[in-house]
């Protein structure tokens, strides 16, 4: 399957593809800056391949140092979702670059600069050993492709993360959930057709037209946002919306810092009339009770007194989500603020929903955690947590217990073999001995003893690079035993008790009541 990524020129699609077809190819269950440096050198042409071929660097060495440091196995599917922190790293590397330069696709010699930028990858590794230069060739890259950004200290200086000179105060205490949902940065939002639709309604209102989504903690009001704003990415929404951005304001990290009466009022007016200036931006606050109060002292104004005005001209239009007890205790008390918004409902979805949403976050959960989520785990997980988990919502408890149980299982699958522990207990008493003898002055026996204790390292290195081989290859499985061992460790009930079939307990039924019951057979 051939991926396209958004904002990247031709030959850095194919790159990127190329890499993970590579990994693929190499039956590894990850997509490595090794794999991103062999896309490069595999597409045959760029600029990045040229230079490194100049270098004497080819596609058929770096692939021999892979299967040989880090070995093969049998072919995968894997997709963007798979690259490693690294690798995601050397790619926003390559964007940032690429924006701070002013250029408007990201090309082979961004990625390349990404790679290099990193510091210590693998990829830098196999260049090293194969002769070349890193740093040489990150100054050979700026200077070639004429990219500022070298301190000319054989150090590539840090990417900071452009900000939009519009709105610079908004990029600064907020995130623009168009441009995440555009980089496919966003997990899917399934089950909520029915709230997207109402807040789309409500934004194409001519007068209030500001939505207010009402829940309780998990059910998903922050999903329904960021919803809206994959539709808005995704080209599917009316065409009033069609060229809105969607920016989720951190409120907290507005009033953070303010030292002086006046600053916080400052920075979220300035906020304030960067969205309107931009015309075509909808704010969205998660936790909106918090606007009554906010960054108010003696004598200074809130936020929800500072929005009313705006909100009350329609000079710019607003999000809010809120639970119902926050939104009757500090939204409903004011008046003024309440008619500025309309509400919409968002209820807990149903546990076949739930097994929905879940079935729609599994490919996330196992390409973060490595492992396999069987069905009958994200049933258990809705089951378990609906019965047993009475304080909290779906999907977010039966989301969490996914969350947990798969990291569980990751950790069991890479905890290192108790061989390992026992050969580094017999090399440091190796060790120990060897230096006993030593200041002995037996050095026949000495050197015996060192010899026994290369041995003995030889046998861990290789040991352990084993079972760094296996690990990384042993994709876990997360099963329904294993949700119940997550809810039974939050909960202190015991595994056989939450494992135990309804209809098991029912035959047994009238048994147990007859213990517990003395004297009442006739009721019973």
């Amino acid at each position: 399957m051939k991926y396209n990524f958004n904002g990247f020129t031709t030959k850095a699609n194919e790159a990127l593809n190329q890499a993970i077809s590579s990994a693929e190819n190499l039956g590894h269950t990850y997509v490595g800056s090794e794999h991103l440096l062999l896309g490069l050198l595999k597409i045959g042409g760029g600029f990045a391949a040229a230079l490194l071929n100049k270098s004497g660097i080819t596609a058929e060495g770096v692939e021999e140092l892979i299967r040989a440091q880090i070995g093969c196995g049998t072919p995968t599917k894997l997709s963007p979702d798979y690259f490693t922190p690294r690798a995601k790293r050397a790619v926003e590397n390559a964007m940032a670059s690429c924006a701070n330069n002013g250029k408007k696709y990201v090309g082979t010699e961004h990625l390349l600069l990404g790679i290099l930028s990193d510091g210590d990858n693998y990829a830098i590794r196999f260049l090293s050993e194969l002769g070349a230069d890193a740093a040489a060739l990150m100054r050979e890259t700026l200077k070639a492709s004429g990219i500022d950004g070298y301190s000319g200290e054989g150090k590539p200086q840090t990417y900071q993360k452009p900000q939009d000179d519009k709105v610079p105060t908004l990029s600064k205490y907020g995130r623009e959930l168009t441009a995440e949902a555009k980089k496919g940065k966003l997990d899917p939002v399934i089950g909520r057709e029915k709230e997207i639709e109402r807040v789309i309604q409500i934004l194409c209102r001519r007068t209030k037209n500001n939505p207010c989504l009402i829940g309780e903690p998990g059910v998903g009001k922050t999903a329904i946002a960021e919803g809206l704003a994959q539709k808005i990415a995704d080209g599917d929404v009316p065409e009033i919306l069609e060229d809105k951005r969607v920016f989720a304001l951190d409120l907290t990290g507005m009033v953070a810092g303010t030292k002086y009466r006046g600053d916080f009022e400052e920075r979220i007016k300035t906020a304030i009339d960067e969205v309107i200036n931009a015309g075509n931006i909808i704010l969205f606050i998660d936790e909106v009770h918090t606007i009554v109060g906010a960054g108010s002292a003696e004598g200074s104004t809130d936020a929800a007194n500072i929005l009313k005005p705006s909100l009350a001209r329609g000079e710019f239009q607003l999000i809010g989500a809120t639970t119902i007890s926050e939104y009757r205790k500090n939204i409903e008390k004011d008046p003024a603020l309440e008619r500025r918004f309309q509400p919409v409902n968002v209820s807990e979805p149903t546990e076949e929903d739930t097994v929905l949403i879940l079935k729609g976050l599994k490919d996330k959960y196992e390409a973060h955690h490595k492992v396999k989520i069987t069905d009958g785990a994200i049933e258990a997980a809705v089951k378990l947590s609906s019965r047993y988990i009475s304080d909290r919502f779906l999907p977010d408890k039966a989301i969490d217990l996914i969350d947990e149980a798969s990291s569980r299982v990751r950790l069991n699958v890479c905890a290192a073999p108790p061989e390992l522990k026992a050969l580094e207990e017999k090399i440091a008493n190796a060790e120990a001995e060897k230096n006993e003898a030593v200041n002995s002055q037996e050095f026949e026996h000495a050197a015996a003893l060192r010899d026994n204790e290369k041995k003995l390292k030889e046998e861990y290195r290789e040991l352990k690079e084993k079972w760094r081989d296996k690990s990384g290859r042993i994709n876990g499985e997360v099963t329904a035993e294993n949700i119940a061992e997550t809810v039974s460790s939050w909960t202190g009930i015991p595994v056989s008790q939450l494992t135990r079939e309804e209809s098991e307990r029912l035959l047994h039924l009238e048994d147990e009541l007859h213990a517990s019951v003395i004297g009442q057979d006739e009721a019973l």
